[in-house]
């Protein structure tokens, strides 16, 4: 569903080099072909970008664009998206993210660390498998994990979900400590950061501090954060039209092509909740004296029937790994422990970001938005953070928290995670978001397994368990 032809291109291309591997000679010599590709002629950093691009597919594709329907930021308003939005979610929805990962990013990957002279491609490719398993985690709980990508296993056993968390974070650990013996050198086939090893080592942090977040373990979350992004130089995005030559935004992709109409945040006179909270008139507006939304607002409008120039546009960058992340991560660790006053700095320099423009693009960086910095003051009964004096100051602060996570980590998977991690246990500090004109009864907490693992694996379950199912670190 998310398609891009240049990722097809070089999935298409992952294919091939599976192929290869899989392949014998009956008796060695006979009929060989000087001429034929085998993988040992391929150039190395083909296998990362092919990777990389997978890589894209898992994090920004179809499945993203259902976690934002699942989290009131967008509305699925006809055709397919309309019955998904009704949580008719088949198990062939998850088909593409599933392939993403297991053929485009796991076996490309496992190819460079087997096979690698180079510690800088190996130290990457650990990281971006830890990128993509603790991803595939979140999104469906056990998965093939520890016999993942062995051409020797044809039915690889599904790994409990915090066993695979704890696997991708030894990844990245392993990426950070191969990439500390490592010479950064440009690499250009690198789509993320050219080859910047202090990059790689600083996104594979920020990483770590998120898989501990949603495992709720805020204290390993800090430690890693502290070590992560520190600056929007840093930001781990994919920018569309800078890497490969056609490939575009992947909401654009949809929304231009075969599901114009089908998906969007505002229908005729009909809003998500996202775009209700950034609405100065809107009863439900997060605007106060210290607030001012109206650019924020415009840039994340997806209108339908097309001419979007904001963060659909057509080559408009898409987050994946972030400084705003980082420090949030931080704001709302550092607030669990210490209170207002420890994460207070943290979220302010949230707000000193997006007083710069965070990441509006031109043609909205000239609207009205503010963002002065917040006092402890501020969550206080009756300041412009709890007014009605109903949350604790410190719950007030990390309501907060929250709800910029929620507006900055649109086109994330962001929303999604947090929304299960909090409303069992936090629901004081959650974002109460609901979805326009749908059951809001019930909400969803894992992704279904692709029908194609279902179909072909003797170790998968018998049957999906159904998106209702909690998993195991969201109980």
């Amino acid at each position: 569903m998310s398609n891009m032809k240049n990722i097809y291109k070089f999935l298409f291309f992952t294919s091939l080099l599976v192929t290869a591997y899989s392949c014998e000679d009956i008796v060695d010599g006979i009929n060989e072909n000087p001429n034929d590709l085998t993988v040992a002629d391929v150039n190395e950093v083909l296998f990362l970008t092919g990777g990389q691009l997978a890589n894209i597919q898992l994090q920004c594709g179809h499945l993203n664009r259902v976690s934002g329907m699942y989290t009131g930021q967008l509305i699925g308003i006809q055709a397919l998206y309309s019955n998904i939005y009704g949580y008719n979610l088949s198990t062939g929805e998850a088909n593409s993210e599933w392939g993403a990962l297991y053929v485009g990013v796991i076996t490309n990957m496992r190819h460079i660390i087997e096979n690698s002279d180079s510690d800088l491609l190996r130290g990457i490719a650990m990281i971006i498998q830890g990128h993509a398993f603790g991803t595939a985690a979140s999104l469906w709980g056990d998965i093939p994990f520890s016999e993942a990508g062995n051409p020797e296993i044809a039915d690889p056993i599904f790994d409990g979900q915090v066993a695979v968390y704890n696997g991708a974070i030894a990844l990245l650990d392993q990426g950070i400590n191969t990439l500390g013996a490592a010479s950064s050198a440009p690499i250009s086939e690198d789509v993320y950061f050219n080859g910047d090893k202090s990059k790689w080592i600083a996104a594979a942090n920020t990483l770590k501090a998120r898989f501990y977040l949603h495992q709720k373990d805020y204290s390993s979350a800090m430690t890693a954060a502290q070590n992560g992004i520190s600056s929007a130089d840093g930001d781990m995005r994919f920018s569309p039209g800078s890497a490969v030559s056609g490939d575009t935004n992947l909401f654009w992709t949809i929304l231009a092509g075969s599901r114009a109409g089908d998906l969007g945040n505002v229908t005729g006179d009909t809003e998500s909740y996202l775009l209700q909270i950034l609405d100065s008139t809107n009863d439900l507006s997060r605007n106060h004296a210290k607030t001012d939304e109206t650019a924020r607002r415009a840039y994340y409008t997806i209108n339908p029937s097309g001419d979007n120039d904001g963060i659909i546009q057509e080559r408009e960058p898409q987050n994946m790994v972030t400084y705003f992340e980082n420090l949030l991560i931080m704001a709302e660790a550092a607030g669990r422990s210490g209170g207002v006053a420890a994460g207070l700095p943290y979220l302010n320099e949230v707000r000193v970001w997006l007083n710069s423009g965070g990441n509006l693009n031109d043609n909205y960086s000239g609207l009205t938005f503010n963002y002065a910095p917040f006092e402890a003051a501020d969550f206080n009964s009756g300041g412009v953070e709890n007014l009605s004096g109903a949350l604790s100051a410190n719950d007030a602060f990390l309501r907060e928290v929250m709800e910029e996570r929620y507006v900055s980590g649109f086109g994330m998977h962001m929303p999604y995670n947090d929304a299960r991690r909090l409303r069992k246990a936090d629901a004081a500090i959650a974002v109460p978001y609901f979805m326009v004109g749908a059951d809001n009864t019930r909400k969803p907490e894992r992704m279904p397994y692709a029908q194609n693992e279902l179909l072909s694996n003797e170790n998968a379950p018998a049957e999906d368990p159904g998106i209702f199912t909690k998993t195991a670190v969201n109980q």
